[in-house]
């Protein structure tokens, strides 16, 4: 809860800044996620379930020299050796331009995300949570109201299905962005 805080003002906080620059976007990348059903022993999976594929999204944002601040949705379904893994996802994240002072085309960024996250794999295992995480990157100004971006994104998640003993334990990415100013 602190996070979603924390995140929650920095978000409406950076809106307040001079210069914001709106922007949307189209995502697509590669992501690998891993959920695990029952437990042998405290810690160790009775079965784990990781699935890689092509991850598709929209974004929303404001940026401006120093701050990005992005929301933004994603989907992925994967099937994998007959094991069939989706997930939908919500995500507010908040990036700092770590070269901000710079008149260059690349600025590489650090930033944080958290949000909801919807999945869903065989075995009738379907849950919901909280997600939130890290993620690094680098943008490309092609034109002034053109930017590409490339960056890694973390994140984690405490959702759970109780009745099955089943749990989603982390979402990897690798995201390719185009992004529109407006």
């Amino acid at each position: 809860k602190k996070i979603t805080v924390a995140l929650l003002c920095a978000v409406f906080g950076s809106s307040l800044y001079a210069d914001n620059k709106p922007f949307i976007g189209l995502e697509t990348g590669y992501a690998t996620v891993q959920g695990d059903v029952g437990y042998v022993l405290p810690g160790v999976p009775l079965r784990d379930y990781e699935g890689s594929d092509v991850e598709y999204g929209i974004r929303l944002g404001l940026q401006n020299e120093e701050w990005r601040t992005t929301l933004s949705y994603n989907y992925f379904d994967s099937t994998s050796d007959g094991h069939k893994q989706n997930y939908e996802k919500s995500l507010i994240s908040v990036d700092y331009f770590i070269l901000n002072k710079i008149d260059n085309p690349l600025k590489p960024y650090i930033g944080a995300n958290v949000g909801y996250v919807n999945y869903e794999s065989t075995d009738n295992i379907e849950m919901n949570g909280a997600i939130y995480g890290v993620q690094a990157g680098l943008i490309y100004s092609v034109k002034d109201k053109i930017d590409l971006d490339l960056m890694y994104r973390y994140s984690l998640s405490n959702a759970t299905q109780d009745d099955r003993d089943a749990s989603l334990d982390h979402i990897g990415s690798i995201v390719f962005g185009l992004n529109f100013e407006f």
